[in-house]
């Protein structure tokens, strides 16, 4: 009887166990959720909405944040950390400081210019820090969280109404035709002093948000033929056997599909390739592990739970002599690895894998769980993971160096694309939203959740 019954107790036995991780990654993912919730909600200004660009060292503002932020705040509400009236009275002041704040060509006392905002803003008086650019992509990542709580708030009262209004005004504010200097390309940014920035927004990146919100304008759409030009800037290539759109830093994978549903989509350029962009992006973060696996530069602690490569702080600029090998370090950078780029210097950044989640779960949870457990308070914190770590840098008690600041920008990916994992929340907002609708189609997208009737 015992041997008869054995394949049915074993099968009972992996259930239970499958259960069991289940529940741990669960926990894991709530937690991590909350905390990462929690920078946005207890960071940011209460009196005017700005988000800082990082904390405890609190510089100045960076507006990117800013549309993290907005988009963590219904998300606070799904998941009863704050109230829906908490979150309505903090989206209302932040949308009226935008929409109230002063716009023009000065190289000072301005916010904006042409519906745009500068990229960082001074926390006092929420004007152009220093001398930085009018930044288009950062003003849209400023805008996808506007827009995602204009969809989102959607009750029939006064204050939602508030909050649909000014969204609406303040993204037909934008205007696209002004950051235009190579049509149909969109520039990546202007200052008054210099003018345009030296580039316009190419390759598969975080400027995929800028062409689909141009597109989707009401006021200043720009031509169609600007997101074909777009991507036959595209690199396609194989990297540790896989075939994918390259491009190095795993932001630029994970940025514009914190918002848009890209499952089951397709443009042009990817129905040749007979992929969407969220498979495009699984094996963008599977190329990275495979490379940390690899570890071609020998680095302390790459592993396949120890992996992680984008855009993040780090030890500082610095050359060192260890074990007779010389080492290059870097401060900020983008860090990131492709077929015919490298940019690693052994710091590994959580918001990697915390940012692919959805993408490739199976590897992504198991490799933030790794990182909590093997370096514990040192890389877990009261917001979640520290924005990034180096082992490899030589340090007096020899474990390396863990930064102790996190950053807005992200901190984003993580809170929402585990709640997209969790529940495809923001994603099922989105697709509700008649403007990123207009500019998926104007793009040439089709297929999959872009049949329904979207008006």
């Amino acid at each position: 009887m015992i041997k008869k019954n054995t394949p049915l107790l074993f099968l009972i036995l992996v259930s239970v166990i499958s259960t069991y991780a289940q529940d741990k990654d669960d926990q894991f993912l709530e937690e991590l959720e909350h905390r990462t919730f929690n920078f946005f909600w207890q960071t940011t200004d209460t009196s005017n909405g700005l988000t800082p660009d990082r904390y405890p060292t609190k510089t100045f503002s960076s507006i990117a944040s800013v549309g993290f932020a907005l988009t963590a705040y219904p998300i606070g509400v799904e998941r009863g950390y704050i109230t829906r009236r908490q979150a309505v009275e903090r989206v209302l002041k932040t949308l009226k400081f935008f929409w109230d704040a002063k716009m023009g060509p000065d190289r000072s006392n301005v916010t904006g210019y042409k519906g745009f905002y500068y990229h960082f803003l001074d926390f006092k008086n929420g004007r152009r820090f220093d001398s930085v650019e009018l930044s288009s992509v950062d003003s849209a990542i400023l805008m996808y969280g506007i827009l995602f709580c204009q969809t989102y708030f959607d009750r029939d009262d006064p204050p939602e109404k508030e909050i649909r209004a000014l969204a609406d005004s303040l993204y037909r504010r934008m205007d696209w035709y002004f950051m235009q200097r190579d049509k149909p390309l969109i520039n990546m940014g202007w200052t008054p002093e210099e003018g345009y920035a030296p580039l316009d927004w190419q390759g598969l990146n975080e400027g995929a948000l800028v062409y689909i919100l141009a597109l989707g304008s009401p006021t200043f759409p720009i031509d169609s033929t600007a997101w074909e030009a777009w991507t036959k800037t595209y690199v396609w290539a194989k990297y540790f056997g896989k075939e994918f759109i390259s491009f190095g830093p795993l932001f630029g994978h994970q940025y514009s599909q914190c918002w848009i549903d890209f499952r089951g989509i397709r443009d042009a350029y990817m129905s040749r390739k007979g992929i969407d962009y969220f498979e495009n992006s699984r094996r963008a973060t599977l190329s990275q592990r495979d490379y940390a696996i690899d570890n071609p530069f020998h680095y302390k602690d790459y592993s396949d739970s120890i992996w992680g490569f984008t855009a993040s702080d780090g030890p500082g600029d610095t050359t060192i002599v260890i074990n007779g090998v010389k080492r290059s370090f870097h401060g900020y950078t983008a860090h990131g690895v492709s077929f015919d780029w490298i940019n690693d210097d052994g710091t590994v950044t959580p918001a990697a894998a915390g940012g692919s989640i959805p993408f490739a779960p199976e590897v992504c949870i198991p490799t933030l769980k790794a990182m909590k457990r093997k370096y514990g308070s040192k890389v877990w914190g009261e917001y979640g993971f520290v924005d990034a770590f180096n082992p490899t840098y030589p340090s007096k008690d020899g474990e390396g160096w863990f930064d102790r600041d996190y950053l807005g920008i992200d901190q984003g990916p993580i809170l929402i694309m585990v709640e997209n994992y969790r529940s495809g929340f923001v994603w099922k907002v989105m697709r509700k939203n008649k403007y990123i609708v207009k500019g998926l189609k104007a793009a040439g997208f089709s297929g999959g959740w872009l049949l329904g009737d979207y008006k």
